[in-house]
């Protein structure tokens, strides 16, 4: 397992047979602030195979998630507990969710983080964009925006050549 730390950041990669688990969230995720608190890029929609990683993963960091919401029309059905390290993370389905986030709550539900789902489908550049994005503060509150921001590749600077 690898973990970085930049500012106000902390990126978890736990593992699922050499697969990494692709999440970033804010060291103070849960406090309240506006906008994502991270971003996850799962790689399938099979929340039964990838909410046990992220919530592992999370759990190495501190974050010890006790219930998992999501969309849920964009996933494949779900179990409604998931045992991770040996305790019961609930999970639950709204069809009022935005499909592309979900939301973490931990402490008794006093701290609560809403992280951008990168689609599975997505390229591995535009989700490590998407990723990095999505833990700074002042973001859209969209999905869709944030996605359209990583996928946004600037301009080449080109010099302006000398007349001679």
């Amino acid at each position: 397992m690898r973990t970085t730390r930049t500012g106000p950041l902390f990126e978890a990669e736990g593992h699922r047979g050499g697969i990494d688990v692709r999440v970033s969230i804010r060291s103070d995720a849960g406090d309240g602030g506006q906008g994502f608190d991270g971003a996850w890029f799962p790689r399938s929609r099979d929340l039964a195979v990838e909410v046990p990683e992220l919530i592992a993963a999370l759990d190495r960091h501190g974050v010890r998630v006790e219930r998992f919401t999501y969309a849920l029309d964009a996933w494949l059905p779900a179990p409604r507990k998931v045992v991770v390290g040996g305790r019961v993370v609930r999970t639950g389905g709204f069809r009022s969710m935005e499909p592309g986030a979900v939301c973490l709550t931990w402490a008794g539900g006093n701290k609560r983080a809403d992280l951008l789902v990168v689609p599975p489908e997505t390229d591995v550049v535009t989700g490590a964009r998407a990723l990095r994005l999505c833990t700074r503060r002042g973001l859209p509150r969209s999905p869709q925006m944030v996605m359209a921001a990583a996928r946004a590749t600037p301009l080449p600077q080109v010099p302006a050549l000398r007349a001679v």
